[in-house]
């Protein structure tokens, strides 16, 4: 159902952590201009873990509204309970999302079969399309493949963001249930060559600052022309590791707020980004072209 660049967007807020509407707008029009083939809202990068629900659900709305049908919108609406994670992917249906992501519970370590179980209650309960999705590095949960291919027995869940980096994973996804379910990348370092080895595309945190040049690398990959694509990746791989000097959405978001596109806001537990990483991510930057104000 998709493919190519999927921004992973960052929530834009003012400095004192109130979400900023007009910011959002203009980076949805900057995302449609510049290529991006799908629009991620509200995931880890969109600050979902201290958005409350209603905020949540009109951010998702708020997009939906601004790309009016021009790309794809696709909703993180997974959570650590099930009924929330029921609740917010009800919400985004709602809205009129194209599909919803939905990260592996966090924190609570559920074992293999809850994980299958999880995701078969919200698959059952709400009708939308929904992606899975596996960040072990974050939520200390690792859904195996194995447990993958069960849920892909289920017909909306279409697909999976894999964002463990380990390309024989993603093989391995690709060879139990590729015909079943998509596999997107969820680490930008090693996306091309996952796409090389038959992923659909990837779901990017550098895109929200090279949107143009992640969209060409990844639209090479597709084509099957792995020295474009790698030609491309290789220009990005010092804004890919600048864009995690802190942890995600940290650097994306002063890189942002240095192109003139957010204000600082973020909310805490984070903080802006420190001093001593500043100058490394605009060195990043301006490798890319990437204009600062």
């Amino acid at each position: 159902m998709f493919h190519g660049s999927m921004v992973a967007l960052v929530t834009p807020m003012q400095a004192d952590g109130s979400l900023d509407w007009e910011a959002l707008d203009r980076l949805v029009e900057f995302h449609v201009e510049k290529g991006t083939d799908a629009i991620v809202a509200v995931g880890t990068t969109g600050e979902s873990a201290t958005l409350d629900e209603q905020q949540h659900c009109e951010v998702i709305r708020q997009v939906v509204d601004q790309v009016a049908g021009r790309v794809p919108v696709i909703a993180g609406t997974g959570a650590n309970s099930t009924t929330e994670a029921i609740a917010l992917t009800r919400c985004a249906m709602k809205a009129g999302v194209d599909a919803c992501l939905l990260v592996t519970p966090y924190y609570n370590k559920p074992g293999q079969e809850g994980l299958y179980l999880h995701h078969k209650a919200v698959a059952e309960a709400v009708a939308v399309p929904q992606i899975l999705y596996n960040v072990p590095g974050r939520t200390a949960c690792d859904m195996l493949p194995e447990t993958v291919e069960r849920l892909s027995h289920i017909p909306n869940i279409i697909g999976i963001k894999e964002a463990t980096g380990d390309i024989g994973r993603a093989k391995d996804i690709l060879a139990r249930c590729g015909e079943r379910m998509e596999l997107y990348s969820g680490d930008d370092a090693t996306a091309v060559d996952c796409i090389l080895a038959g992923a659909n595309g990837g779901i990017s945190v550098t895109a929200n600052v090279a949107p143009a040049e992640v969209h060409q690398a990844y639209a090479a990959a597709l084509a099957g022309n792995a020295a474009a694509a790698r030609e491309v990746d290789q220009g990005l791989s010092a804004l890919h590791e600048a864009l995690f000097l802190e942890a995600n959405p940290i650097p994306v978001k002063w890189a942002l707020y240095e192109m003139g596109m957010i204000e600082t806001g973020i909310r805490l537990p984070l903080t802006p980004l420190a001093d001593e990483y500043r100058l490394p991510l605009r060195n990043a930057m301006l490798g890319v072209g990437i204009e600062m104000k």
